[in-house]
């Protein structure tokens, strides 16, 4: 079976065979996925264009009965595309309906919070030669937007591009990871059967090739990406001057002082650390315990990743199922092994079977090992000792990520502390990096990333600012 583009409406074929989609679950094969390349993008891009020069003056309201419309076929779509997720992801099918019941909450959100994206007029009479000018400032669509979206939440880190997206009146087309195209061709075609003009939504299929065409198109306005630091660099690059919004990678910190309860911490982190194999941005890697607390702690989140079930993806009781691939699984195993050369020890070591990798803690880790300072992106937790407050902070901000940090105390003054001085783009006091809603501003610093998502916040950064002037 060719899996293909989805263009103004409808499936179309681009390209030659230049993938083969594996399940992971099993390693059969579910399709050759075609390579859109240079063809699919220009096509898609022009029914983009086309369909934002018709549909540029769409009232408030308009776009508001369309992201409503969007939700209610997601939600009613929703086991198929769950299942689509497990099969083709890997993740269990627990997880896998939360995050499209997410999406459609998602997508209901961006339409409640639209007539709240307001303009301003401004006093222009501070300027002497402004007196009797009116000033007004507008939100506007920037017109085709390219969305490139990772395989891991193939529902929700869609939805958090194209829903913010079409609510400020833009068009849009999405190169989807490999794993995450089938969802999000479904998508696009139960979008389309609900009511969405031609041209609103596109998606490329296809890998680096087809990425890489797509940003450094003329008519691509915007651009946003989520992926890893190196990817996400090099299309910045191609992309050149246009708006480039990134989530990029990530090395999450869970900072657990003495005087929190560390049971409740172990618990977070386990499931923050090893759900879903781990293949989150903000999964948490490096795990900070205060010296005092360690001896009691590391047999609670040992504890804690023990009772997870490791199991098949269609089990509603399974926590971890496989990696996406078994390249990725070996790669973490990798990780695992140069960590252990250099004098890590696996206090609870990580066992792979095929492309399924059970949690691994691993203690007595130093800066020397990859595990420290690289993206794991896979379900093995690292744990470090600290001993003063100011010590964690430095251990903390020791990486070139900045994404989404943790950390478990009872005292807010510590917790202010660590809110001042800790490097990411936002922290949790009493949760752990996985967890996340979608009304705040989340994105990151340093290496992990440019912009905001986040409903309101994701809408503004997919419009741009208009000043009109006026003389009376």
């Amino acid at each position: 079976m060719h899996i293909r583009s989805f263009v103004d409406g409808k499936s179309a074929a681009f390209g030659l065979p230049g993938l083969t989609l594996i399940r992971p679950e099993d390693g059969a094969t579910t399709g050759d996925i075609l390579e859109a390349g240079d063809a699919g993008v220009e096509a898609a891009v022009a029914a983009a264009a086309a369909a934002f020069d018709r549909l540029r003056g769409a009232p408030q309201h308009q776009r508001i009965a369309w992201l409503k419309t969007a939700a209610t076929a997601l939600s009613a779509a929703s086991e198929e595309i769950a299942q689509i997720i497990a099969e083709d992801v890997g993740k269990p099918i627990r997880l896998a309906r939360g995050e499209v019941k997410r999406g459609v909450e998602f997508i209901e959100g961006c339409a409640a919070a639209l007539p709240n994206l307001n303009g301003e007029i401004l006093p222009l009479d501070s300027a002497t030669n402004g007196a009797g000018l009116l000033g007004m400032v507008r939100h506007v669509p920037f017109g085709v937007v390219a969305a490139v979206a990772p395989f891991n939440a193939p529902v929700n880190l869609l939805v958090q591009k194209l829903a913010p997206a079409v609510a400020a009146g833009n068009t849009v087309v999405v190169k989807p990871a490999p794993a995450g195209l089938r969802t999000a061709l479904k998508l696009a075609a139960i979008f389309s059967a609900a009511g969405w003009p031609d041209g609103l939504f596109n998606v490329v299929s296809g890998d680096r090739a087809t990425a890489l065409s797509l940003v450094v198109h003329p008519l691509v306005r915007a651009v946003s990406v989520t992926g890893g630091t190196a990817a996400g660099e090099a299309l910045a690059r191609a992309a050149g001057a246009k708006k480039f919004l990134a989530e990029l990678g990530s090395n999450a910190a869970n900072l657990v002082f003495a005087d929190a309860d560390l049971k409740v911490a172990a618990q977070k982190i386990a499931a923050a650390g090893f759900e879903a194999s781990g293949q989150q941005c903000i999964s948490a890697q490096r795990v900070l315990v205060q010296r005092a607390a360690l001896e009691a702690f590391l047999p609670l989140l040992v504890e804690a990743a023990k009772a997870l079930n490791v199991g098949a993806v269609g089990d509603p009781r399974t926590d971890i199922g496989p990696m996406v691939t078994l390249a990725s699984a070996e790669r973490v195993m990798a990780l695992v092994a140069d960590a252990q050369a250099k004098g890590a020890r696996a206090l609870l070591p990580p066992v792979r079977d095929g492309a399924l990798v059970s949690p691994g803690i691993l203690v007595d880790v130093t800066s020397a090992m990859r595990l420290w300072h690289e993206e794991i992106f896979g379900p093995v937790i690292v744990v470090l000792p600290f001993d003063t407050v100011d010590e964690a902070i430095a251990m903390a901000n020791d990486s070139p990520f900045g994404l989404q940090a943790a950390a478990f105390t009872a005292n807010l003054a510590t917790a202010l502390r660590l809110a001042d001085a800790i490097d990411v783009g936002s922290l949790w006091i009493n949760e752990a990096s996985r967890f996340r809603l979608d009304m705040y501003p989340f994105g990151g610093v340093k290496s992990s990333g440019v912009g905001r998502e986040g409903i309101r916040y994701a809408i503004q950064e997919m419009s741009q600012l208009k000043f009109i002037g006026i003389r009376p």
